[in-house]
């Protein structure tokens, strides 16, 4: 059996084992033999297979089971974010926002801090400026929206934005570069309906706020 030579050894090590689970070498369920004899049948250290087998864990294609061992749960890696995003077509990215989005305002209503009005405030009146090209416009927006979610002070959801940030951006640009938004002033008044929800705190105005911006930005597309 081949020895592995090469760096980065986990991944390598990683790739040969999922080369042995698509051979069929270990079935779905099965379990993989202990990490020392991997450590043999690879050529490398047992940190490298424990990391190798967190990787494959991490791709869905192993389970490791406390004081059972390290089971095959799935004979192909799971897309990653932005493999699946790639794929998503813009309205089911943008239904996604909703989800997110509007839960962040409705948190952002009750966490916000005078720093995150500042930032809130600042972002609201930088995508107000109209006149200026695809690009610039989107970029603001997005940095409002990013604003909102970022005061609700909730790492996940903020990473989740982070994730849906790029597909929404170029799908905007895109789009203004065609035809620029014929409400302008109406999409911005609901920006603004947002903002002074989140600064009152009121939880139920800001999300509703928030999903009805993104419903009609969704309209636009379907």
């Amino acid at each position: 059996m081949n020895t592995i030579r090469r760096a980065p050894l986990a991944e390598q090590a990683a790739e040969a084992l999922l080369s042995r689970v698509r051979a069929g070498e270990w079935g779905l369920g099965h379990k993989l033999p202990g990490e020392t004899t991997l450590s043999v049948q690879l050529g490398v250290g047992r940190s490298t297979v424990r990391e190798a087998i967190r990787d494959l864990a991490g791709r869905g294609v192993l389970e490791s089971r406390q004081g059972a061992g390290v089971f095959v749960t799935s004979l192909e890696p799971a897309d990653d974010w932005d493999t699946v995003l790639a794929r998503a077509d813009v309205v089911a990215v943008i239904e996604a926002r909703v989800a997110i989005e509007a839960e962040a305002a409705a948190l952002a209503a009750g966490r916000r801090t005078p720093a995150d009005l500042r930032t809130l405030r600042r972002t609201l009146a930088d995508r107000s400026k109209l006149g200026t090209s695809p690009q610039v416009h989107v970029d603001a927006d997005m940095a409002f929206h990013r604003a909102v979610v970022v005061a609700a002070h909730n790492e996940v959801l903020s990473e989740l934005f982070d994730a849906f940030v790029p597909r929404v951006h170029r799908a905007m640009v895109d789009m203004l570069k065609i035809s620029p938004l014929p409400w302008e002033d109406a999409d911005h008044a609901s920006h603004e309906v947002l903002f002074e929800a989140i600064r009152a705190r009121d939880p139920l105005a800001a999300a509703e706020a928030s999903r009805s911006q993104l419903q009609t930005l969704k309209d636009l597309y379907s």
